[in-house]
């Protein structure tokens, strides 16, 4: 993609990265992505609760909310489509506070979970939901890393290239869906 208003950022997000992200911006991701969806958010929480430590160091981690479908033959994945987010945001908070720097999924988030993002300077984007295939084609490599019985569930790295988003909530609490719909709301 040439077009201008694109920004080619690199993942895991340094905090200058993560900080430097507008609600609206349209990005595109190069770089390592975690891929956790909610039993893998609950596992590790499950583990920081015990004492244990967590299977990834999360300092400025980006983790994408994915559980794949099969991967077809010769394919590194199968449709990689992002799942609602909402579901972990439970957790969300405290792994922020780990390092995390930077969430990928679908819709809205809590007002715990806005404010743990201004307060820790990691950015929430989306993906497009219902582009599974699509977005597969940016996944160049896809490892296990932990909770290999979640199965699409476990915790996983995935290389990635011009893996596109666009940022929905900032570190200054700036909101794409709010914003996106305030032309529309009636005094």
């Amino acid at each position: 993609m040439a077009d201008q208003n694109i920004r080619r950022v690199t993942a895991p997000f340094d905090d200058a990265t993560a900080r430097s992200l507008k609600a609206g911006d349209r990005v595109l991701i190069t770089g390592t992505v975690l891929a956790a969806r909610d039993a893998a958010h609950k596992r590790m929480v499950e583990s920081l609760a015990k004492g244990e430590p967590l299977p990834v160091d999360l300092q400025g981690a980006v983790v994408y909310y994915l559980g794949p479908s099969p991967a077809r033959p010769g394919q590194v994945i199968g449709a990689a489509g992002p799942t609602t987010s909402g579901r972990m945001d439970a957790y969300t908070p405290q792994l922020l506070e780990l390092g995390l720097k930077g969430m990928i999924g679908k819709g809205y988030r809590s007002a715990e979970v806005a404010e743990a993002i201004r307060r820790f300077g990691a950015p929430y984007l989306a993906a497009i939901g219902g582009a599974g295939a699509l977005v597969a084609r940016s996944i160049k490599k896809y490892t296990v890393l932990a909770y290999d019985d979640l199965g699409p569930e476990a915790l996983a790295a995935l290389e990635v290239e011009d893996f596109p988003a666009i940022v929905v909530m900032d570190a200054e609490g700036g909101n794409y869906y709010e914003m996106g719909q305030q032309p529309y709301r009636r005094v």
